[in-house]
Formats: structure tokens, sequence, C-alpha cells
């Protein structure tokens, strides 16, 4: 269940969930989220923002992250796309797309990838204004919006 692919090239919304739901007449509920590059960080006008990954890892990651939300709600399919390379301001970084017969599985597993991506896939960014180059570091709230999904909780 569900397809992860890390590219370059930008990708079309609408191509790409009509290719994920394509034969599948049980689908009910499309659930999906987009990602873009911000035009300031802490302040400053963001000049680009560079993505790395880990190959093999990365997508392995995000294949791990798509069986586990299938695993939690009853799914259909699933779509990661997230990008890399140097992006500009207003750029799509991620597409998250989670199809179910029913929308409160679709909306809850589009959050949950989308959470365990930001905190458990090996992407590293790179941010550049006027005033240099840093690399971003994980952010406090991102593992508190994981956790929420912690069984424990």
């Amino acid at each position: 269940m569900g397809q992860a692919r890390i590219q370059h090239e930008d990708f079309d919304v609408g191509a790409e969930i009509a290719r994920l739901r394509a034969g599948h007449d049980e689908v009910g509920a499309v659930a999906s989220f987009i990602g873009t590059v911000r035009g300031s960080s802490g302040g400053a006008a963001l000049e680009a923002m560079t993505l790395e990954h880990y190959p093999g890892m990365t997508e392995a990651s995000l294949a791990a992250i798509l069986r586990e939300a299938a695993g939690r709600w009853s799914l259909v399919d699933g779509l990661v796309i997230h990008r890399i390379g140097d992006l500009r301001p207003g750029d799509q970084i991620v597409l998250v797309v989670a199809l179910s017969r029913h929308r409160g599985d679709a909306f809850a597993a589009c959050e949950f990838i989308m959470d365990h991506l930001k905190t458990r896939a090996p992407f590293w960014k790179k941010e550049r204004t006027a005033q240099g180059e840093r690399w971003v570091e994980a952010r406090d709230s991102d593992a508190v919006a994981a956790g929420r999904w912690s069984p424990d909780e």
C-alpha cells in the first residue's frame, strides 16, 4: 500500500491524485496536504532552500510511514512525493495524499503521515537569506505533533 517518491522536479497535484484514484471506485474520500516554501524564515526574507536526503534510507522511511498509516486506518491507497534540491519561495515541497472509503480515515492518515514525515524521514534543509546560509534544525512543535499519535497518549 502506498507510493513514495523523492524527486527534483515539481509535481502536478491534480494529475497525481487522478493517477492514485484510477481504478479505485470504492474511494469515498481523498485528503491531501501540499507543503510549500515560505517566503521568510526567522524574520528574514528567504531567497532559497536546499533539501538533501539520504538515498535509499529516505524512501524506506516514507514507505514505512505509509504502511504504519495503513495499519492504523482503513486506507485504499496513499502517496508521498517529496522534492529535493534547490527550491524558491512558493515552490511545492511535499504532497501527501490519503484515499479511503470515509473522510475520517483519510483526514487522520494524511495528518499522521505528514507529522511523521517531519520527524522520521531523513531530510536536511538549508535556508539562504541575505544574512547567509543556515541548516534548519528540528522543531519541538513537530515532535509534539508526531507524539500525539503515540499509543501511550
